[in-house]
């Protein structure tokens, strides 16, 4: 499953073709896009999915009749990047550079010297308006270069980076006859020059994943290896009395509140439209929200090898040891007991283990998807995530076992059915 994984990460070089790819594999196995801005014909035990933006993403299966609750995950479609600004192209007397600024907080050391493409996506004008076209140049085009020790004997003391200095990647040289970057996009699309209009387009590593000693190393595996379990997982769930619905948001990196994020409507107004489909009145939406149910999935925080003084000593996580159920006091994390009883009994239904995570009292830790879905979508939610290494840099490192466990997991969630009232929680079959 870790080759699918790396094949999937590949192909998802941007927030853009995170969602395309998702797409890609949904068609593949019997499920219809459906247009937001179109009516839709909901059919029983229809398979659909739906975008926003191009970036976001929503897959759920109708009942086959009634039902008691929507089962959600939720992953995110983005990572940390550099961005290109819009005229990108800086010259000296020499060098050809871009100029970026940074999208999310992306760990700056590891773009240094390393073979960087470019991808994202590109408007083209048309007769009747434009059209949006992804783009992959797919090969190395630039580089950030190191500056040698010998010109910097502090470089490996207490570094600091200028995003206006230090981080622009050399593209090429001036009159070596190398095409300015927008001729390359042109070419790279087929298209005339002058129909370009505008883009979006982000450097990354274009070095391939690989599996090692039991590790993945990868680009983006923050989230790509949750947003890749989910879809997976949907597409291998049975039948139950809920309605699944895997979700992969975009600028998660960047706080959620954009028209795609998960601090925006898309998920709420995915599910009242199936619910105005399924002919519910407000009072029996109601019901079903009350017993519906979130796993937010982003990966978490491994102990590190050499600096094991930044893990909680008592809430640690390992790679390859399971599922990770993520606390924070101040709800950074949005896991409370209930929503943890609910992953426990989960896993605990196909024997996958579960690591708790919290960060040390003394040290400020991320936030994710959880808190801020439920500002939109008021149901119980438990972060989880996949343990790794180096998170927000451009490489990363996880355990190659706990792609399978995070599969399986949400396989079981997605097939389950929740039913609350005054006692508690209670799975229907």
């Amino acid at each position: 499953m870790n080759e699918k994984l790396l094949e999937y990460i590949s192909s998802s070089p941007s927030m853009f073709h995170a969602a395309a790819t998702t797409a890609e594999i949904l068609n593949k196995n019997g499920f219809t896009y459906l247009n937001e801005s179109s009516n839709w014909e909901l059919t029983p035990g229809g398979k659909y999915y739906t975008l926003r933006n191009g970036s976001s993403l929503i897959a759920w299966i109708m009942p086959e009749g009634e039902f008691t609750s929507f089962m959600i995950m939720a992953a995110h479609s983005d990572s940390p990047f550099l961005k290109l600004k819009e005229n990108a192209e800086q010259y000296d007397d020499h060098y050809v550079r871009l100029s970026v600024e940074k999208y999310g907080g992306p760990l700056l050391a590891p773009w240094f010297d390393r073979p960087l493409s470019i991808a994202g996506r590109v408007m083209i004008k048309t007769a009747e308006g434009f059209e949006v076209r992804l783009i992959d140049m797919a090969e190395p085009v630039a580089v950030i270069p190191s500056v040698a020790i010998h010109m910097n004997r502090d470089a490996n003391d207490n570094a600091s980076y200028n995003m206006a200095v230090d981080m622009l990647p050399l593209i090429g040289e001036r009159g070596d006859g190398v095409p300015e970057l927008r001729t390359r996009i042109a070419r790279k699309l087929n298209v005339s020059e002058s129909d370009l209009l505008t883009f979006e387009l982000y450097l990354y590593n274009c070095q391939k994943g690989m599996l090692w000693s039991n590790y993945i190393s990868a680009p983006r595996l923050d989230d790509l290896q949750c947003a890749f379990a989910g879809v997976e997982a949907i597409i291998q769930a049975k039948p139950s009395k809920a309605i699944p619905v895997y979700c992969l948001f975009d600028n998660e990196e960047v706080g959620s509140e954009t028209r795609q994020g998960a601090a925006s409507t898309v998920l709420i107004d995915l599910l009242n439209r199936i619910c105005s489909d399924l002919g519910l009145s407000g009072e029996e939406r109601m019901h079903k929200f009350a017993s519906s149910f979130m796993m937010s999935a982003d990966n978490a925080h491994a102990v590190h090898p050499n600096h094991p003084e930044y893990r909680d000593p008592n809430n640690s996580v390992y790679m390859n040891g399971g599922v990770v159920l993520k606390y924070n006091a101040n709800q950074s994390y949005a896991t409370d007991a209930l929503s943890a009883a609910v992953l426990r009994l989960i896993c605990e239904q196909e024997n996958i283990p579960v690591q708790v995570f919290a960060n040390r009292a003394d040290l400020r830790g991320g936030s994710t998807l959880g808190h801020i879905s439920s500002t939109q979508v008021s149901i119980p939610i438990a972060d989880i995530g996949c343990a790794q290494l180096a998170m927000h840099s451009c490489y990363e490192t996880a355990g190659a076992k706990d792609t399978d466990y995070m599969i399986r997991a949400m396989k079981r969630f997605f097939s389950s059915a929740l039913l609350k009232d005054d006692e508690g929680y209670h799975f229907v079959k």
